[in-house]
């Protein structure tokens, strides 16, 4: 499984230590991690903002002026899918952990048993909660989560599959990869099949994304798009 991880912790030593465990974890459950290393929350933040695909998050909760619950609590307002894992020298704030769906409560030194089994569960929900899209590209197989998809660009006999951060081409034409996706899916034109979860303005011709992306539109199918996200959302 390809798997993005962000750890949050303002102590290099205590940072670079979790991300030598999750990276040994990856290695040994055969999983592809991304991961990204981060002093603060608000520097987390800042990132987030423009791509809202963290799959695991290990954040203290002791940083600075944004301590970590009131970061994980931010996040749970639009996000509930993020596996949330507190690794921390505090046991106060267990109870507030906990009210924001964090998925475990490590108390520092982590061993690297515990903190394994504690992934091993992250990685089991993600694969359990979201379909994904099998990509097949430059003789590599990806699975891409469908809420990472943006949408859907027919090329000739290829797709481009727009996600946050990166783009993949597909040999197969947009009718087969439509019949893989959720309902969330929606061709609005000839060549573009759109995320509805990823729509911020309906305009008479186009689209905007969350990206800042203007997608086109069929004439008489801004109002459709109304519709289906009013019935989804």
């Amino acid at each position: 499984m390809n798997i993005k991880v962000a750890v949050l912790e303002d102590s290099s030593a205590d940072a670079e230590y979790v991300t030598a465990l999750v990276d040994r974890w990856g290695k040994e459950a055969g999983h592809t991690l991304n991961i990204t290393r981060f002093p603060s929350a608000e520097a987390f933040l800042f990132q987030y903002e423009d791509e809202k695909n963290v799959d695991i998050l290990l954040l203290d909760i002791e940083m600075g002026q944004m301590n970590g619950v009131d970061l994980a609590k931010k996040i749970r307002q639009g996000n509930d899918r993020v596996q949330m894992i507190f690794i921390t020298g505090y046991p106060d704030f267990m109870a507030e952990g906990y009210e924001v769906s964090a998925l475990h409560y490590l108390m520092k030194p982590v061993s690297c048993e515990r903190l394994w089994t504690v992934l091993d569960r992250a990685a089991a929900n993600l694969a359990r909660e979201e379909k994904r899209l099998c990509v097949t590209f430059e003789r590599r197989t990806d699975y891409v989560f469908l809420s990472r998809i943006l949408y859907i660009e027919a090329q000739k006999q290829y797709v481009l599959i727009h996600t946050f951060g990166e783009t993949y081409r597909m040999k197969k034409s947009l009718t087969k990869t439509e019949a893989e996706l959720d309902e969330y899916f929606l061709q609005v034109q000839r060549s573009f099949c759109v995320n509805l979860r990823h729509v911020t303005k309906i305009k008479k011709g186009s689209l905007m994304l969350k990206n800042g992306e203007e997608i086109p539109i069929s004439r008489g199918m801004a109002e459709r798009i109304s519709r289906e996200m009013i019935r989804l959302f």
